[in-house]
């Protein structure tokens, strides 16, 4: 089969034929359909953040934004068939004994392994994947659509979730990119009044047609002026991975505000006391999500009030992906298209 290897930390996959791997008795073989390109892909194989470097296997197949169809089932799965269409997120397994488990935080498992770092991912023809991990699509979904909803659409919605994101609340989604476009979506759908904000005027015109009641540029110092003027934000979601983001967001926060921590800059967040302590300022942070959250997320995109921007290029094309990721050059979310031919057992 045809696979994207990550060899070495650095700028590139090698795109080359592997051998096709086989499932465990608890597993299933799916022929991948698409894949998203996350951001995190991107820091696993450049190896810029210390604890995904520390976990990354040797010659590992990246992706966790996984759509495919079952092809092969191992000897104790019973409730996935051949044929079946199902999705594969960040976290591979958990233990489902721990006390994250039990206390219904999975996604925080202390012996979860992880997709494309732990065990190979999506970018290929084939992947192995846990079988009570694998969830199924929504019919009315393409594989396409669903891809990056296993990361992108998790994250955020968890992410607002935890935040406490309602009705009439003003909410402020700092990048409006793969994980942005599709928090203004669900804020929105929520009920809340979303503020965009970027420097990209297209991304910004983008957050308008998906509901945005403002957008504002991130980088003038009189729109943000104009917006803590007005009052501030009761939640601001930073998507972004520039740490200038998350200091105009702090400002931004009204009184008992809320800052959420979702990109992930390479560089330590660093606030002042007093500021914090001056509007008591919480500060959140989420990590993707549960499989509950993402049963969630599906239903919400099946229901017609998430959809992702997407734009499929082949497996053979991701290197050039990432650049253009490292650019800032992607609206939405770049799937990658996998699979081509049929299984050979």
């Amino acid at each position: 089969m045809q696979a994207a290897l990550l060899h070495e930390f650095g700028p590139t996959l090698s795109v080359e034929e592997v051998p096709c791997p086989a499932p465990g008795p608890d597993d299933v073989l799916i022929a991948v359909e698409a894949c998203g390109v996350c951001h995190s892909d991107l820091h696993v194989a450049e190896g810029d953040q210390p604890a995904l470097k520390g976990a990354t296997k040797r010659d590992l197949i990246p992706g966790h934004e996984v759509v495919g169809r079952v092809v092969e089932r191992g000897a104790n799965v019973t409730h996935l068939a051949v044929g079946d269409r199902v999705g594969v997120a960040w976290n591979f397994s958990t233990c489902g004994t721990c006390e994250a488990c039990r206390e219904g935080m999975e996604n925080l498992c202390r012996k979860a392994v992880i997709t494309g770092v732990m065990v190979d991912g999506g970018y290929a023809d084939y992947m192995v994947a846990r079988a009570s991990h694998a969830l199924p699509i929504p019919d009315n979904l393409t594989s396409e659509e669903a891809a990056p909803l296993f990361c992108a659409g998790l994250t955020v919605y968890r992410a607002l979730k935890r935040a406490g994101v309602g009705a009439g609340q003003k909410v402020a989604i700092f990048g409006v990119g793969g994980l942005g476009h599709l928090a203004v979506q669900i804020a929105r759908a929520w009920g809340a009044e979303v503020i965009a904000l970027d420097l990209d005027p297209a991304k910004l015109a983008l957050a308008k047609e998906l509901g945005a009641t403002q957008t504002l540029n991130a980088g003038s110092a009189d729109d943000i002026k104009a917006l803590r003027k007005a009052g501030g934000v009761h939640v601001a979601v930073v998507t972004s991975a520039a740490k200038a983001a998350y200091d105009t967001a702090l400002k931004c926060l009204r009184p008992d505000g809320v800052l959420s921590v979702v990109g992930l800059p390479s560089e330590p967040l660093t606030f002042p006391a007093l500021t914090l302590v001056g509007i008591e300022a919480r500060i959140i942070a989420s990590s993707v999500g549960t499989r509950d959250d993402m049963r969630a997320v599906l239903k919400m995109a099946a229901d017609g009030q998430l959809r992702c921007i997407t734009e499929t290029q082949p497996l053979a094309e991701v290197n050039a992906v990432f650049e253009r990721m490292r650019r800032g050059q992607i609206n939405g979310r770049v799937v990658l298209r996998c699979c081509s031919g049929p299984h050979a057992a």
